[in-house]
């Protein structure tokens, strides 16, 4: 497939609060609309993605988002804490709709395609998101990186899951290893970031169509 320019910007990365807007330690900064927490996801995402975790201060976090140091520490114990959310909250997003996906009737290879499709579209949706946090992961705290990757596990299993009841039911080549399947299709995932930009030829549907393709003519039988 043809690749899009390249860049290390690109997507936007949404921001995914809960708590609703004001708070302790707002100020008058612009978009006070948001909730605190989504300014200052939304400000560590842009920052990270600019500068580099390990060179943004917190003061700039805070900055930027409007809000007081102690705001920041009300709602995440630290800039470690930020980085986590950052990523956690794709991922659940992502797993929310995988489990959606996986748990209808059907042809599994329409669901094994759909997924496919999904996670590369949510990807791009949060390229900085994905992309701060494969640069910065090492950066967490050694429990957090173990809660990470075992929500990235649990993650990944389900799509095997689909990989295994493809062949279960004949549709998908028996020899085929499917956590190899999964490692394959995840590394070329993960490698959007490194590629992608979002004013480059293909859209984000476009690459997930390719990607999705790509991964049914591998597994499927001849």
């Amino acid at each position: 497939m043809a690749r899009s320019t390249t860049g290390d910007d690109g997507g936007t990365g949404t921001a995914a609060g809960t708590a609703s807007g004001g708070g302790p330690g707002t100020s008058s900064g612009s978009g006070s609309a948001a909730s605190v927490p989504e300014r200052l996801l939304a400000e560590a995402t842009r920052l990270f993605a600019e500068r580099g975790y390990d060179r943004t201060s917190v003061q700039e976090i805070v900055e930027a988002a409007g809000v007081t140091k102690g705001a920041l520490y009300h709602y995440f114990g630290s800039k470690d804490d930020l980085l986590h959310e950052i990523y956690g909250r794709v991922l659940r997003l992502q797993t929310e709709r995988l489990d959606a996906i996986a748990a209808r009737e059907g042809d599994v290879r329409e669901r094994l395609a759909e997924a496919a499709a999904d996670v590369v579209v949510t990807s791009i949706q949060n390229l900085d998101d994905t992309k701060i946090f494969f640069r910065s992961m090492h950066q967490l705290s050694p429990e957090k990186q173990k809660a990470v990757r075992a929500e990235r596990r649990r993650y990944h299993e389900r799509f095997r899951s689909l990989v295994e009841e493809g062949q279960r039911d004949g549709h998908f080549r028996p020899g085929l290893r499917p956590d190899l399947v999964v490692d394959f299709f995840f590394g070329s995932v993960h490698h959007l970031g490194t590629w992608y930009h979002a004013d480059g030829p293909l859209s984000a549907e476009q690459v997930a169509t390719e990607f999705s393709d790509l991964l049914l003519h591998s597994v499927r039988q001849p």
